[in-house]
């Protein structure tokens, strides 16, 4: 019996491995052409080393795949754990139906984001270091960051396992892994506190480094709250995008939602923004800044704080009062813009400002972190095709929820009546 069932699972899966839809278009083309691309340099890489295909010496040992596919786009999965705050802490029913997605994309991009880093490491084999302590080198900021990553990425993988088990027709462990979704919301949410702050905390080391500017000792909190508005900017740029794409995959509540999550988000965005943007000048100012500002440094910083977060955090507050939601798109676009000119500025463009030259990376280095992205995408398209990530669940769990509500009601109203007697 048990053999019989491996059988039919098997084939399940390798029906579920043939493409669905057009396998020629333009974007199928491009991205292949990119991954194989970058996979000849990888062989490159490996093969002669990691000064081969990028510019990093001992002033400026890391690279692309570190500023920008890590420092940088960890911040874009911040929606993971601020919707799923929203949903399973706050209650806010109204944006559930896109939990499933934003926690997938987040998870993804911790994945390959995360995994870029083996790209970067001299040996990747010591990748293992961190999690035996690496000589018990437990004081390190990387040690923190490295383990946040690695149980966040499991609590993500715990939180989106029910829409595989659905998937999989694995009813047992759908049930075990939805009973954990709470838990696992609550330690992912601690964690992301702690990491997005953490890779701010890398450069507190780095003061004598970093212009003026850009450097603080509040840096950490910087980066934790311009991960909210980051990852949120990211998921309503994904599900403008989604509603077009994957318009068959979805269902009519989603639909039907868009426009009223995508208005909220919007109204969450342009709140973080202004803290942000406010403890922005509470830094410049306590940090005495104004003499660069008349420099060009200062109109760079300039550009990137009022062109970048203040006006589009005017303009969420306007799309969301007037129910526009171009200048909300508008704005999530440039939001986006202004975290990776932030990050980069901190990491790679204001880092070692006094040397009068910028870091500049290779166009190999372009080309695989470019591949890293569309690597991603495909996964993730593939996914939302097969799995109930925006469709409904099967009707097995329907019957499951509603049997578990109807019992949590019947448990209420006996309490219920023995206080009332």
């Amino acid at each position: 019996m048990k053999s019989e069932q491996s059988t039919g699972f098997l084939k399940f899966i390798l029906r579920e491995l043939k493409p669905k839809g057009k396998i020629i278009t333009p974007f199928n083309i491009i991205s292949a052409l990119t991954i194989l691309v970058a996979a000849v340099i990888l062989v490159f890489r490996f093969k002669d080393g990691l000064g081969s295909v990028i510019h990093g010496s001992q002033d400026a040992p890391w690279g692309l795949w570190i500023n920008f596919n890590v420092i940088t786009g960890v911040a874009f999965a911040g929606g993971g754990f601020v919707v799923t705050f929203m949903v399973y802490i706050l209650g806010l029913e109204k944006y559930r139906p896109i939990v499933r997605a934003t926690v997938l994309y987040a998870l993804l991009s911790y994945m390959f984001y995360a995994g870029a880093l083996l790209l970067d490491l001299g040996r990747p084999w010591k990748v293992i270091n961190p999690i035996i302590g690496n000589s018990f080198g437990i004081s390190s900021v990387l040690f923190l960051v490295a383990w946040h990553f690695l149980l966040y990425m499991g609590s993500l993988f715990a939180e989106f396992f029910p829409t595989i088990a659905e998937w999989a027709n694995l009813k047992r462990l759908r049930k075990v892994f939805a009973s954990m979704t709470l838990a696992a919301v609550i330690f992912g949410i601690a964690l992301s506190t702690l990491h997005q702050s953490g890779l701010g905390a890398l450069f507190l080391m780095a003061k004598p480094k970093i212009h003026p500017l850009w450097y603080s000792e509040f840096i950490p909190i910087l980066f934790f709250i311009s991960s909210i508005f980051a990852g949120l900017s990211l998921v309503i740029i994904m599900e403008t995008i989604n509603q077009k794409v994957f318009w068959r995959n979805m269902s009519f509540m989603h639909k039907s939602s868009h426009r009223n999550i995508v208005l909220g988000l919007a109204r969450v965005s342009a709140v973080s923004m202004f803290v942000y943007f406010f403890m922005t000048i509470l830094v410049f100012l306590h940090g005495k800044n104004l003499a660069y500002l008349n420099t060009s440094w200062g109109y760079w910083y300039m550009m990137e704080i009022l062109g970048f977060v203040l006006l589009p955090c005017m303009m969420f507050l306007y799309g969301y009062r007037q129910r526009q939601l171009t200048a909300v798109r508008i704005a999530a676009i440039m939001s986006v813009v202004g975290i990776i000119l932030n990050r980069m500025n901190v990491s790679t463009i204001a880092y070692q400002w006094y040397a009068h030259s910028i870091h500049f990376p290779t166009w190999m280095e372009i080309v695989v972190s470019v591949a890293v992205i569309f690597v991603q995408i495909l996964v993730f398209r593939w996914i939302i095709r097969r799995m109930p990530v925006y469709r409904e669940s099967p009707s097995w769990v329907t019957g499951e929820e509603q049997k578990k509500s109807f019992k949590q009601k019947e448990e209420r109203r006996k309490k219920w009546m023995v206080s009332a007697g």
